[in-house]
């Protein structure tokens, strides 16, 4: 339980609860040491009882803070205290976006479009560093009172998408703005982000959600199947350019989506311009949804109308008893050959000509293109001039991958027909990652290749280099191989130093001793001891022992010797040693009186 004036880390005080959420709550911070108000999230009991979430969480979030956008909540600090896994950020004065739809409905044109610029400009920054969000929604988006947004949530929205949702109140906030890939078990990638960017802008300016239901599961149905209702219907007075962003960004293929936020931002700046507000509304270019081949219908054939026929004989067998108009008997017979004649003449003439002005679609698949237009132009197709090309793990490359209309069907003669060529399995490049931050070369293969990637730790070559701890020093799958998505490769970094050393043993000074501890991220304190046994400034004991492992964010005691003051009382030197806190690698402290 947090309660007010609780520290943690002996530095962030809690003022205040200022939230609470599925998966963590959040509180008014007062940080000692830099003097400043701050924003601190801590991991609810379930999670942090979860070992693989919490190292993921907490490699995320050292990844997201890197980032430095005036649109992105600023990361300060990541850790552990007793238990308690905490994030540090900046404390935005304003509300969520969901408490501001709730407290006006929705918002103006110009208000919303504003919002969208800095939420696709902070996003593509946060793109542009391979960092994907994963949970973008209104509830994680602040708004100042001027109108500044900041987007927040990025640790635990990456580190959430490998774990199991089971906080009912955290599925059914989120699953309104889930991409239907997403939705379906795939993975997320920027046009992941694009697609609730695109919902959140419908919910500005609509007011509500365009999909509802009694569950997660029927919503994120909804979301995979239901076309996006159309904001027009209800407001004839919002563009048609405006309408197609959405559309665009919500679109169930992500194909048709926005190739990345900044295409995005640049559409929204020109959107109200005059010759775009009233445009075409937009037409996909890729199905929205697989389609399953219909069987088409057959037409019936014109059979004799035997009724008439049989009218035609009868009225000519009434005529007949009437011996005296012979003549009139011999016309109708004519009449009737005639008819009959022509009824089975228009019956050939229509069923063949469906022989002759009709075709199947071939089957070209695993063919060359030039085979496969041969044999459609044989058949009297017409062949589209632009061969499309598309990604395939079982048609081998410049192979026919499909046709459109597809094989099977029987059309017109003359019909235009797409052939679909391979380009084989999409693959990688790898580049020489040696030297670079392993937690951000891991975000960009996991997060834009979809490698499987590991982290292992290995003696570096050259000892006599100072190697940073998080530095890639070697690779499994050299520079200029080429992968695919699901390939393993395994980063190697430095089997460094990662023990408390026995800093009494080593003849450490404090200087030393901070050092070591800026190095680590650890906090330390410092207490000195009056004492003739030790060399003055020297370390006498450490409150972690030699040897034990090292971990950001704990604290470390260490006492240093000081020279007695002969002109004080024996019986007060033990009383008057000083202990003095201070922040994660530095220290300070007052001289005992």
């Amino acid at each position: 339980m947090i309660s007010k004036g609780q520290k943690i880390n002996e530095r962030y005080e809690i003022i205040r609860s200022i939230g609470e959420g599925g998966m963590a709550n959040v509180y008014l911070g007062y940080d000692t040491i830099l003097d400043r108000n701050v924003a601190i999230k801590i991991l609810r009991g379930d999670l942090s009882g979860d070992e693989k979430f919490v190292r993921r969480f907490q490699r995320e979030a050292l990844s997201a803070s890197s980032l430095a956008h005036p649109n992105i909540v600023e990361m300060y600090d990541v850790g552990e205290d007793d238990g308690l896994y905490y994030i540090v950020m900046e404390y935005v004065d304003g509300k969520t976006l969901k408490q501001l739809l709730k407290k006006r409905g929705n918002l103006t044109l110009s208000e919303a479009i504003d919002i969208m610029l800095q939420l696709t400009d902070g996003m593509a920054h946060a793109h542009d560093s391979y960092i994907v969000h994963r949970d973008l929604k209104p509830q994680n988006v602040m708004i100042k009172d001027d109108g500044q947004i900041k987007i927040t949530d990025f640790g635990i929205a990456m580190a959430l998408n490998s774990t199991q949702l089971t906080q009912t109140n955290s599925v059914m906030g989120s699953v309104h703005y889930l991409p239907p890939e997403q939705a379906s078990g795939k993975g997320s990638t920027i046009k992941s982000d694009i697609y609730s960017i695109g919902i959140i802008f419908y919910e500005l300016l609509s007011g509500s959600l365009p999909f509802r239901g009694d569950n997660a599961v029927e919503i994120a149905l909804k979301h995979m199947r239901d076309p996006l209702p159309s904001l027009r219907d209800e407001n004839p007075a919002i563009p048609q350019s405006i309408e197609n962003i959405i559309m665009r960004a919500t679109a169930k293929n992500p194909k048709n989506r926005y190739e990345d936020t900044r295409t995005m931002h640049d559409d929204l700046l020109t959107a109200l311009d005059d010759e775009r507000m009233n445009e075409e509304p937009i037409k996909f270019k890729y199905p929205e949804h697989e389609e399953t081949p219909k069987k088409k219908k057959v037409e019936e054939k014109n059979e004799p109308e035997i009724e008439e026929v049989e009218e035609v004989a009868a009225k000519v067998e009434e005529d007949a008893d009437d011996k005296k108009n012979k003549v009139i008997i011999i016309i109708l017979a004519v009449i009737l050959v005639l008819l009959i004649a022509g009824l089975i003449v228009a019956f050939v003439m229509f069923d063949g000509g469906n022989e002759k002005d009709t075709a199947t679609i071939p089957d070209c698949e695993g063919m060359k293109v030039s085979a496969c237009e041969k044999k459609l132009m044989k058949l009297g197709f017409e062949v589209n001039t632009k061969i499309e090309l598309v990604e395939s793990e079982t048609i081998e490359k410049n192979k026919v991958v499909k046709t459109d209309p597809e094989a099977g069907r029987n059309l017109k003669i003359g019909t235009k027909v797409t052939i679909y060529k391979s380009v084989g399995e999409e693959v990688y490049v790898l580049e020489d990652y040696t030297g670079k931050n392993y937690i951000e070369v891991e975000t960009l293969l996991e997060s834009m290749y979809k490698l499987e990637v590991e982290v292992e730790k290995k003696e570096p070559a050259d000892n006599t280099k100072d190697y940073d701890e998080q530095e890639v020093i070697g690779q499994s799958l050299a520079a200029g191989s080429e992968v695919k998505e699901g390939d393993k490769v395994i980063l190697y970094i430095p089997d460094i130093t990662d023990e408390f050393p026995n800093m009494n043993e080593l003849g450490w000074s404090l200087a030393d001793a901070e050092a070591f501890c800026t190095k680590y991220g650890i906090i330390i304190k410092v207490k000195y001891v009056e004492t003739d046994k030790y060399t003055e400034g020297k370390i006498i004991s450490q409150s972690r022992a030699a040897g034990s492992p090292v971990a950001r964010g704990t604290t470390l005691t260490v006492e240093i010797a000081k020279k007695p003051d002969p002109n004080k009382p024996a019986e007060e030197d033990e009383d008057k040693n000083t202990s003095t806190d201070s922040g994660t690698g530095s220290s300070s402290s007052e001289n005992a009186e």
